[in-house]
């Protein structure tokens, strides 16, 4: 067992599970100041119900092996490729002992660990397309259902893969196999949640008031702190995809700073020619944005082209915000626009310019068509089954609050609790 590796992976999980707190405080601070309790207690939320459906058996959904893989059981159970469920992993029993992952680099529960991140922040991202007017016991419903038939069947199509001596993809998800470069989760994370977020704006509907520049957000310096936050978590989630400390992990590291940079610098720009003001909330958007593009990208391009993705993103993600507007959905807090805009964008961009395979360098349409129907795999996978379980919800326990509830501030009416108590106001 390589030690330096296996504690790469562990301090690297722990950069991931960090974003999900980071992502409370930029959700939070986007909100009005009456709601910021609950728009975090979404992301809180998901944190502690994904983690232990991941344990009991996420990951044994998202990482069972069929007959045909490497490690192939007889209690496998499923369709190899799409949809397997191993029981003998069920609460991660069988990785209880030391075991470890066939080059013995490190322990398979170190990289359960791993993965047991990604799935928290990917259900986390959804929330900000229903803030302000969610009721919680929906959203934890919503987020057990959609994590266990979407995230972790998804997971196994993008990350559940052996490689052969020659680099190339042996076996595994269906996306994979087809040979998807997707390092980090521009589908699986990125696209996947855009895409439910997108049908639970549709199923909620719009909020009170929805207009463009109705709602400011009350606390841009907790937007701010969870950008910072997020950026930071953000190398782990890149470079700890690796699952080793060497080269590529260093270029997905340093592609993690170029590509939100070169971001933040597009969307400024875009903010300003548009609005005639370049905003603090506009450099973390921005931020995010590149971030996200450069997720499933970031160990297949140089430097030079992850800032030209940033840019990219960057400036199109802010135009694509204001799409809500125009086409009438409430996607309360842009997941729309940054993630599932930035995420096709990062995903279609590698057939272009992704080192040695994109169109520039080969010659060839495969690897952008390879992007393309992975991409749009996911995105109408998840779209189609997270506004089934969003409206099934609204329909029996109903998912949005009152009306009334939602004019005051939803935060004492669900959670008993105020954002920011000043001590006259206890008199």
């Amino acid at each position: 067992m390589d030690q330096g590796n296996t504690a790469f992976m562990l301090i690297t999980a722990a950069l991931v599970l960090l974003m999900t707190p980071g992502l409370a405080f930029f959700y939070g601070g986007l909100v009005k100041a009456k709601s910021v309790i609950s728009m975090m207690m979404l992301s809180f939320g998901a944190m502690g119900l994904i983690a232990v459906l991941w344990v009991l058996f996420g990951y044994s959904i998202a990482f069972s092996n069929g007959p045909q893989g490497p490690a192939g059981t007889d209690t496998y159970i499923g369709w190899d490729g799409v949809f397997g469920f191993d029981p003998s992993m069920f609460s991660l029993n069988s990785l209880f002992v030391d075991s470890q992952d066939p080059a013995g680099a490190y322990p398979t529960i170190a990289f359960a660990a791993f993965q047991a991140t990604f799935a928290i922040i990917t259900v986390a991202l959804i929330s900000g397309a229903i803030a302000d007017r969610a009721k919680f016991g929906a959203w934890m419903i919503f987020a057990g259902v959609w994590a266990t038939i979407v995230y972790f069947p998804v997971a196994s199509w993008v990350f559940n893969f052996t490689l052969g001596e020659d680099g190339s993809v042996v076996d595994g998800g269906w996306i994979a196999s087809m040979g998807v470069i997707d390092f980090a989760g521009g589908t699986a994370v990125h696209i996947n949640a855009g895409a439910a977020a997108l049908a639970l704006a549709l199923v909620l509907g719009k909020r009170v008031g929805f207009a463009k520049g109705a709602d400011k957000p009350h606390n841009p310096p907790f937007v701010l702190l969870g950008a910072g936050l997020l950026w930071f978590g953000w190398f782990g989630f890149n470079a700890g995809s690796e699952l080793a400390a060497d080269g590529v992990a260093a270029l997905a590291f340093l592609n993690t700073i170029a590509a939100p940079a070169a971001a933040i610098l597009g969307w400024l720009v875009v903010e300003k020619i548009k609005d005639g003001k370049a905003t603090s909330i506009g450099a973390a958007s921005g931020a995010v944005a590149g971030l996200v593009a450069i997720t499933p990208a970031c160990a297949a391009l140089t430097p030079f082209w992850a800032m030209v993705l940033g840019v990219v993103a960057g400036a199109v993600c802010a135009l694509a915000i204001d799409l809500k507007f125009k086409l009438g959905f409430d996607d309360s807090l842009d997941v729309v626009g940054i993630h599932l805009v930035g995420g096709l964008i990062g995903t279609l961009y590698l057939g272009f310019f992704a080192n040695g395979s994109g169109l520039i360098f080969s010659g060839s349409f495969e690897q952008l068509g390879i992007q393309a129907i992975s991409a749009l795999a996911v995105m109408v996978y998840s779209f189609v089954l997270a506004y089934v379980i969003g409206f099934v919800i609204e329909k029996t326990i109903g998912f949005r609050v009152k009306n009334e509830d939602e004019v005051a501030g939803i935060d004492l009416a669900i959670h008993g609790e105020e954002g920011y108590v000043l001590e006259n106001s206890r008199q």
